[in-house]
């Protein structure tokens, strides 16, 4: 039976941290603050936003709230994310993706402070992650991966990671980070040919493929740690992982369950953005 990496001891470690780091902050007058920055009343958007401020309020992190309709025009959107930019109480900034299609999402990220860019979505933030400096931040979601593995105590220096997935916003991301880790590292793709041969040779394995059960128990082999970052949702209603949990959990050494993994730590890591930038600012 594999050790379960849960996601709920990891955010509880990260905030304890963090509710001390804010206390200092706040001893020499900085008040840490994100603008959640949302246009239209999306459900998921609406989920994670209550989410994300439950995390802020719980370690003394302020947050404001900018609320534009769905049918926004681009000068509208433009002008309250330069507002934003030159609000120095505001630290961190989270806007939702993606847009309405009538809006220039490209055009927006680009404007983006990326010392503010506290989920990692500017060209700037990204940019960092791949040269190791900068002002950015990485995406929270593929920082969660890494998050988790350290809490663990799960040393990277020199081990095979595999990346299942390419996508900006966590494979290509979370394989830099590896990288900065000084892991070994490999992406698999759609294209990748025989990859259970590439995967079952890995000893860490990071599967973000975008699609459930795409890993399965030909996929993987005894010893191994995997970090499951998919949320799907299957024929009968249960959030699920793009890991097969039934058939991989039995045969490597620990996993991330879906729910209560990576998940769990994502706002974490956001709101540890925020604090990051207000002591940097």
């Amino acid at each position: 039976m594999a050790t379960l990496l849960k996601g709920k001891d990891v955010a509880d470690a990260l905030t304890a941290k963090m509710t001390d780091d804010v206390t200092a902050l706040k001893a020499r007058g900085v008040n840490p603050t994100l603008a959640i920055l949302r246009v239209g009343e999306r459900g998921d958007d609406l989920s994670y936003e209550k989410g994300a401020m439950k995390r802020a309020e719980s370690v003394g992190v302020a947050v404001k709230n900018v609320v534009l309709p769905a049918d926004v025009d681009q000068a509208t959107l433009l002008s309250a994310v330069l507002d934003l930019n030159a609000d120095k109480s505001v630290h961190g900034v989270l806007m939702f993706s993606p847009l309405p299609k009538h809006l220039d999402e490209k055009a927006i990220r680009e404007v983006l402070a990326p010392e503010k860019d506290v989920d990692g979505i500017t060209p700037g933030s990204l940019g960092s992650v791949f040269t190791g400096s900068g002002k950015g931040f990485a995406p929270c979601t593929a920082q969660a991966c890494i998050e988790i593995l350290d809490h663990y105590g799960i040393d990277l220096t020199g081990k095979r990671a595999v990346v299942v997935g390419r996508s900006l916003v966590i494979g290509k991301p979370v394989a830099q980070l590896l990288l900065a880790k000084n892991a070994t590292v490999t992406t698999c793709h759609t294209r990748t040919v025989d990859m259970p041969s590439v995967t079952r040779g890995a000893e860490i394995i990071i599967v973000a493929a975008g699609k459930a059960g795409a890993v399965n128990a030909d996929y993987v082999s005894a010893g191994q740690t995997v970090i499951d970052v998919g949320i799907n949702v299957n024929e009968e209603g249960k959030l699920v992982g793009d890991a097969d949990f039934a058939s991989v959990e039995p045969i490597v050494d620990a996993i991330t369950p879906v729910p209560g993994g990576v998940g769990s730590v994502t706002t974490c890591v956001l709101i540890k953005h925020v604090v990051y930038a207000a002591a940097r600012a």
